[in-house]
């Protein structure tokens, strides 16, 4: 009791509302927003993939996916030369509707989308895997299915990441 009485006639605080420090901050107006991309970029993870552990990434997938050239679907399709096919154009395979409507090609970006969130990419694929959360993870598993195939895809240089990337920017900004 003695050392509470003590306190309060040392440190009294009579205005609670009171700023102690002040910190300027710069104004926003007019700021424009910038994203900052944290860590490395899916093109400079794809330099230093390793396939070995992209191989024991894909362990599990084996369970409804194969990767031999020639194999057979299983749960899902055969994921031999991927990259660079169309997305959801296995013959034999029959796809959701999400992802056979969702049209384009597997590059690069659209597997690392697809392997975070299977869900995200394509709402309502039958797909039940919840995603790869490590991109160094996906990366690693990009780089073993680029291997488990007839021709490889060239590899996206990091300059072309960031020449799209500002150019997407431009666009945005003159919509």
């Amino acid at each position: 009791m003695v050392i509470s009485s003590v306190s309060e006639t040392m440190f009294h605080e009579d205005d609670h509302a009171a700023v102690a420090y002040g910190i300027e901050v710069a104004s926003t107006e007019g700021a424009v927003d910038v994203v900052e991309e944290v860590g490395p970029s899916l093109a400079e993870l794809l330099m230093i993939a390793d396939i070995d552990k992209g191989a024991r990434v894909f362990a599990k997938c084996k369970s409804c996916h194969t990767v031999d050239a020639g194999g057979k679907n299983g749960t899902g399709p055969n994921l031999y030369g991927t990259l660079g096919r169309g997305i959801a154009a296995v013959d034999g395979f029959r796809y959701s509707s999400a992802l056979s409507d969702h049209g384009g090609t597997w590059g690069y970006d659209e597997l690392d989308a697809w392997l975070a969130s299977p869900k995200s990419f394509a709402p309502g694929t039958s797909m039940s895997f919840a995603g790869l959360r490590k991109p160094v993870d996906r990366a690693n598993l990009i780089a073993f299915m680029r291997a488990n195939a007839d021709a490889e895809l060239a590899l996206p240089t990091v300059e072309e990441k960031l020449d799209t990337a500002v150019d997407d920017a431009v666009a945005d900004d003159a919509e």
